[in-house]
């Protein structure tokens, strides 16, 4: 009997112990207010649509090798340029450009290296939108200047993206630094994707500036994209605005095909405000060889100011090389 109690004692408290106090009754969640209901209903069309959007604009900017895709993605970019105007503002020989931007192992991909042919020109115009300017004549067919520097980058995916660029523009035996920063965010607006973004910069052939860019996008069917954008720049050394409107239709034909039809009013603020150019054109993109390789052929109609607004037909040529990390 003694055993028995001796065993007992701890035999109670260890049940005691595993079946520990009575469970408290948790009632059920407060059901959501109807304006959750509403947000919560709206969030899947959404997010489907900013997913179907983005995915979309991604790829048609990657397929023109477009100032976009150049700037803000975070995988290594090289694109090799030779292209060939003629008609208005056209010359007797190619001209050449190239540009890398190039992620370093290290900082999680936020430091990039750049390297690029006549850096102060494409901060002013956007490389791919000279397809809508008149080339000078005396311009040269090899790049004047070449241009190296460091980018830091700061961004989110699909939403903001913030850069920073330091560097060395080389100019024959010369040297010069520049600097250079981009800021840009998207907001999503029904069907419309608003994007705006702002450039500072400060080279010291042009001296210091900025350009704001406005780009109104939106899917018209799988195959169609439709682009607004709207382009200030401002030089301090001239106290000028220059300034740019398209209005842009991508419609992709197949994997390797694709066409762009462009309408374009270019104009400058001083010294009075006025129209420089009105453009219409159009471009052929062909995906030669895999996905490195490409050619363009883009006819277009000029009506400059300085022939008195009369139509000025001109035809540009361009084969283009570029590599990426897109699979």
């Amino acid at each position: 009997m003694a055993l028995a109690a001796v065993l007992l004692v701890p035999l109670t408290a260890l049940g005691e112990e595993l079946v520990g106090p009575p469970p408290q009754f948790v009632g059920p969640p407060a059901p959501p207010s109807a304006t959750e209901k509403v947000m919560n209903m709206m969030d899947a069309p959404r997010d489907y649509l900013s997913g179907k959007l983005v995915g979309f604009v991604s790829s048609v900017d990657r397929f023109f090798g477009d100032e976009r895709h150049y700037q803000e993605t975070n995988d290594s970019v090289f694109q090799l340029d030779t292209s060939r105007v003629m008609g208005y503002g056209g010359e007797h020989r190619f001209a050449v450009s190239a540009r890398a931007n190039v992620h370093l192992p290290i900082a999680e991909k936020k430091l990039h290296l750049l390297i690029e042919t006549n850096p102060d020109k494409n901060t002013i115009i956007d490389p791919k939108q000279t397809q809508t300017q008149a080339q000078a004549v005396n311009e040269p067919a090899t790049p004047q200047s070449i241009g190296a520097a460091l980018r830091f980058i700061k961004q989110e995916a699909e939403r903001w993206h913030l850069s920073a660029d330091a560097g060395i523009k080389f100019q024959g035996l010369s040297t010069t630094p520049f600097v250079r920063s981009r800021a840009s965010f998207a907001v999503l607006l029904d069907q419309w994707r608003m994007k705006p973004s702002e450039t500072v910069f400060w080279f010291n052939t042009i001296g210091a500036g900025e350009t704001t860019q406005l780009d109104f996008e939106r899917t018209v069917s799988e195959a169609v994209l439709l682009r607004a954008t709207s382009v200030a720049t401002w030089l301090n050394d001239t106290q000028n605005f220059d300034l740019r409107q398209d209005f842009i239709v991508f419609h992709t034909l197949d994997e390797r095909t694709a066409l762009l039809y462009q309408a374009s009013v270019v104009g400058v603020s001083q010294p009075v405000s006025h129209v420089t150019d009105y453009v219409l054109l159009m471009q052929y993109r062909y995906r030669l060889h895999k996905k490195w390789m490409y050619f363009d052929v883009s006819p277009q109609l000029h009506f400059p100011v300085d022939r008195s607004y009369r139509l000025s037909p001109q035809l540009n040529l361009r084969l283009e090389m570029m590599f990426d990390e897109i699979k």
